[in-house]
């Protein structure tokens, strides 16, 4: 992961949500659900607001329809455009309008971010030209065949290159857009949003596994969840390839197997990603002494976690806990 310079400013940063009918309201509450208002659980460092190309009603896919008052100037001063979903029929055009939009936001500088079947209007915008890009696992073939610009991948969750972001499915769009805000504001501001909305902070694995399977008489997959949430509450011990299948009751061969159809990666890499994020946590909320967080996440000392650390963020505990601390005072 690379780390993304936190702005400097108090202000919040704005987040535009750029609704087109008809609005998937479920896409839409995903966003607002991560840059919306928590209440005094959370402190505010975002505003979210939406704005649509003809201000009015705007209808959604479930029967009743939104009043969005705000135009397409709205993107103007948006930190984040946001598009929350393309529910055009296939070969629909993106209006010109929306098109010019987008582009000038990017232009100046705005982050544009695509959930679930929005990736449409980036591309239609030239936003993802040779670059590659998630959509819905239903919709990637569609978007491939008529943006053979775009590298389409129909396994991922997301796919984040910074300036430019992409979700896959509705659900996917939380993943995006609580990985957004764990880039800009960290981990610890990440996992208090998460905690609140009753769901990881990072969700493994990639959205084939939910994509339609021809019809089969082979057994399902277990999964690996019981497992997942037994280690998340066990970061401070040793815990081996061996004790989590002992835990699974299968051979160490089977479980890296399921790790890999799941989850894409091996067991200790998932554990040691886990204890990296919780080490991020550590430094970004507490003083902790280097060599007291080695223990609570379970990396055994300081020379463990430091190396850890570095291979991961590419920089030092030290480092990471000056940086957040100084943008945070800024």
């Amino acid at each position: 992961m690379t780390l993304r310079s936190r702005p400097k400013s108090p202000a919040p940063h704005r987040v535009v949500a750029l609704l087109q009918p008809p609005q998937s309201a479920f896409t839409l509450a995903c966003a607002s659900e991560v840059f919306g208002d928590h209440g005094p659980a959370v402190p505010a460092r975002y505003t979210f607001e939406v704005c649509t190309e003809h201000p009015g009603p705007v209808c959604t896919q479930d029967s009743y329809d939104m009043l969005v008052t705000a135009g397409l100037d709205a993107l103007e001063r948006a930190d984040t455009v946001l598009v929350p979903g393309w529910q055009q029929p296939p070969g629909t055009e993106v209006p010109p309008a929306v098109v010019a939009a987008v582009r000038r936001a990017h232009r100046r500088g705005a982050r544009v971010v695509a959930l679930c079947s929005g990736a449409f209007v980036l591309a239609a915008a030239g936003l993802l030209d040779g670059r590659r890009a998630a959509t819905h696992w239903a919709r990637a073939a569609e978007l491939a065949a008529r943006c053979p610009q775009v590298r389409v991948d129909p396994a991922v969750l997301y796919v984040d290159h910074g300036d430019v972001a992409t979700s896959a499915g509705s659900a996917a769009g939380v993943d995006l857009c609580l990985h957004l805000v764990s880039a800009d504001q960290g981990a610890a501001y990440a996992m208090r949003i998460a905690r609140l909305m009753v769901m990881p902070p990072h969700r493994e694995g990639c959205q084939l596994q939910y994509a339609e399977l021809p019809t089969t008489t082979a057994p399902v997959t277990d999964s690996l969840a019981p497992l997942l949430e037994w280690l998340s509450e066990r970061l401070d011990q040793p815990v081996s390839v061996a004790d989590m299948a002992i835990r699974s009751q299968v051979s160490p061969r089977t479980l890296t197997r399921r790790f890999a159809e799941q989850l894409g990666i091996s067991p200790g890499r998932w554990l040691l990603d886990r204890r990296i994020a919780a080490t991020r946590a550590l430094l970004e909320e507490t003083d902790l002494p280097v060599e007291t967080i080695a223990r609570k996440v379970g990396l055994s000392s300081a020379v463990n976690l430091r190396r850890r650390f570095h291979e991961a963020l590419r920089t030092t505990p030290a480092a990471y806990r000056r940086a957040f601390r100084a943008d945070r005072a800024g």
